[in-house]
Parts: structure tokens; C-alpha cells; sequence
């Protein structure tokens, strides 16, 4: 990278180009049953509804806020190990989602109840989170994890773990 630009010097982007500010991430899934992944999500889970929309030919779109987003990169070493911690197996498909949660046995219990499959209990990861995998309605297979420590207790998102994966 160049001293004065974020931008890295083998980037196809030129270094002088304005760095775009990306405000938020929406994740858009299908669903066939929109009422089912509507219930789940958002009264299972918890998701607050922001906003719903509908058009021409029953077209139907709700908004979820799921608090702070990221998009999380791995590659396929890191998603299998990932796996294997999570799972015991590689089960996940090229995109999982991963839901934070205060009591990751409850609110598996809870979206269980609320008809998804539970792939795999609760399990304390090397990373000091306890995650739960789950196929959920519209197709989503989803992780539900529970920080164990806290950053400010010694032990850092970043820095737990080698080969952890930043999301759990």
C-alpha cells in the first residue's frame, strides 16, 4: 500500500480513488413461505421489524434489523474447520448466517420449538463462544453463537483463537 492510501499497490483499484463508505449490509434470502421465515426470524429469534413493503402480484418484502452486520470471508480450510469444531462434519453450505445471541442453549430451544432442524447442540468452541447450528425456514443454514468472554476480559475477538472464525 501506498504510505497515504488504504487502497493495496496491486489492487485494480486506483490508489486514488475515494474509499467507499458502506452504511449498511442487507442480506436478501427468498423465502417461499414468507409468512413462515417472517415468524421465525423476527418473533422466534427476535428480530425487530424495520420496515415492510408490498407490490404488484403479492409481492412481499420485510425488514429485519439484526443489529451490527459483517461479512465474514473464509476460505474453504477455514469453513471446514469451522465445521468440524461447530458440527463435528462438514455440513454448511457456501453461506451460513451467524446470530449473536445472550443464551445460545434458550434460543436454540426456542427456534427449534419454532420448526427449525438442529444440526448440532450447543458446543463450546476453542474460541470460548458456545454454538449451535440450525436449518432454519427459507433455506438458511444459520449459526447461533454466545460470547463466553468478553474482549474486555481478557481474551479479544481477533486474538482468541488461531483459525477462529470472526463471527463465533
Amino acid at each position: 500500500m501506498a504510505a497515504d492510501s488504504p487502497v493495496p499497490a496491486d489492487s485494480p483499484v486506483p490508489a486514488d480513488s475515494p474509499v467507499p463508505v458502506v452504511r449498511q449490509l442487507r442480506l436478501v434470502v427468498e423465502a417461499a413461505d414468507h409468512e413462515a421465515a417472517v415468524a421465525f426470524f423476527r418473533d422466534a429469534l427476535g428480530l425487530p421489524e424495520e420496515a415492510a413493503f408490498s407490490g404488484d402480484g403479492d409481492a412481499r418484502v420485510v425488514i429485519l434489523d439484526a443489529g451490527r452486520a459483517t461479512l465474514e470471508i473464509a476460505n474453504p480450510a477455514q469453513k471446514r474447520l469451522i465445521d468440524e469444531v461447530e458440527v463435528g462434519r462438514q455440513v454448511a453450505p457456501r453461506i451460513r448466517v451467524a446470530f449473536e445471541v445472550d443464551d445460545a442453549a434458550a434460543t436454540t430451544a426456542r427456534l427449534v420449538a419454532a420448526g427449525a432442524s438442529e444440526v448440532a447442540p450447543p458446543t463450546r468452541t476453542p474460541w470460548q463462544s458456545l454454538n449451535s447450528r440450525l436449518d432454519a425456514p427459507a433455506g438458511l443454514h444459520i449459526t447461533v453463537f454466545q460470547e463466553l468472554v468478553q474482549p474486555d476480559q481478557g481474551v479479544g475477538r481477533q486474538d482468541a483463537e488461531p483459525g477462529r472464525d470472526g463471527d463465533n
